[in-house]
């Protein structure tokens, strides 16, 4: 049996703007604008006008700040959140909202995969996206998903994909932002019904 993909493989996720959270990183952590410039290789001014919406990143600085903003799971609540995911007996998993990267799975999605959970943790799930979801994801600026913490979660019915290693199966599904400890942002995305 071959492993296939979506067939939006090789397709990236639409970029976000992360001047926002950037500053909302920097602010949580007490960082001054001198030592995120250091830090990212640009000068002060830089750093302003990103999170100002001013000025675009090039490739190599968005994937420095990528980095920083991508969700881990090292505040002690934040594991008690992945092991809320991990214990459910519903289908869901939580992942990055920044790179799609997975963060935790629950048994139920964990016995969808082709194969073991271990190997699918850190990895990104965007290759296995089907066309509703992707539209969704597109959509998401617009709703100010990642404007604001608190920001309403979205439900959308999708389609099939065509993988044998993350099967999607037309379902209704709702995503569900959190802000993590540390100022970044990690999404629930659960299976509603069938």
């Amino acid at each position: 049996m071959g492993q296939r993909v979506s067939p939006l493989d090789g397709i990236h996720p639409p970029q976000a703007p992360l001047g926002r959270a950037l500053r909302r990183w920097r602010v949580l952590h007490r960082i001054k604008h001198s030592d995120a410039a250091e830090r990212f290789g640009v000068a002060q001014s830089t750093v302003s006008r990103w999170e100002a919406g001013a000025q675009a990143m090039e490739p190599a600085e968005r994937a420095k700040v990528e980095a920083v903003l991508a969700a881990r799971l090292d505040a002690g609540a934040d594991r008690v959140l992945a092991g809320l995911v991990s214990d459910n007996p519903r289908a869901m998993h939580l992942i990055c909202d920044l790179s799609h990267r997975l963060l935790a799975l629950s048994p139920a999605r964990a016995r969808d995969f082709g194969c073991g959970p271990d190997a699918m943790i850190g990895r990104s799930l965007w290759p296995f996206i089907t066309e509703e979801l992707a539209a969704m994801e597109a959509r998401l600026p617009a709703l100010g998903w990642r404007e604001r913490p608190g920001v309403a979660p979205v439900e959308m019915e999708t389609g099939a994909n065509e993988s044998d290693v993350v099967p999607v199966r037309p379902s209704l599904c709702r995503w569900t932002r959190f802000v993590l400890s540390d100022g970044t942002a990690a999404r629930l995305v659960e299976t509603l019904g069938a």
